[in-house]
């Protein structure tokens, strides 16, 4: 079956879980999808894994400007197969903080190159999506790498700084990845608590600390 009758089969499927609610109720920030049926993300997921894994067929479905579409991609692409030269791609086809939530929780988190990835998305240049993807991949990571405390909060701050209006998206995605690493061993969440130490106190900064205090409290 070609990519196009593949694809209209997977709309059609979508299409008869189709949900104006839960589409109602939907927040994310960033843009809008062309189209969206609004079918729950444990509905979502379950469809899109009947697909397999087939990298090809997800890179096909992410150019589509179809929510349901453009998410059950994440599910269909192999990690092994997305390598530096695809970040751009994916990178590109971002849209919104759903769609960096999804894609860290269904490849991003299991990619080898996940370092090589967060040497690209952390930066300034990379933008809020793509950082605050790359957080959450770090997230849900298997080994999440103590070395990457620092550009986090580096991060972090320069977005508070700058009255980022997605500084909050921001710090919700930098603690859920200081949490990741600083459980690991006491080294990592000593380190953790001395890279935000160095945070100030703007609210974006502040609610890292106040999160911190207790979800790395070795009392807790």
């Amino acid at each position: 079956m070609d990519f196009i009758s593949r694809m209209t089969a997977l709309l059609g499927a979508f299409r008869r879980e189709r949900n104006g609610a839960v589409a109602d109720s939907m927040r994310y920030y960033g843009r809008n999808y062309g189209l969206n049926y609004g079918v729950s993300l444990p509905t979502l997921r379950r469809l899109a894994r009947a697909e397999g894994t087939d990298h090809d067929f997800a890179r096909y479905l992410y150019l589509q400007d179809v929510r349901e579409l453009r998410l059950a991609a994440f599910h269909i692409a192999d990690p092994d197969r997305l390598t530096p030269d695809e970040f751009g791609f994916w990178g590109d086809g971002l849209l919104n903080s759903e769609m960096a939530e999804e894609g860290a929780f269904a490849c991003l988190s299991r990619v080898r190159t996940l370092p090589a990835l967060f040497d690209a998305w952390i930066t300034a240049d990379a933008g809020w999506l793509r950082q605050y993807a790359v957080m959450m991949a770090v997230a849900r990571a298997a080994e999440p790498r103590v070395e990457w405390v620092g550009p986090i909060v580096d991060q972090l701050h320069r977005a508070a700084e700058a009255g980022l209006p997605e500084s909050h998206l921001l710090a919700q995605g930098a603690v859920a990845a200081l949490v990741a690493i600083g459980s690991r061993n006491e080294e990592n969440r000593q380190t953790v608590q001395r890279a935000a130490g160095s945070l100030g106190s703007l609210p974006a900064e502040d609610f890292v600390h106040e999160e911190l205090a207790w979800r790395l409290d070795p009392q807790c």
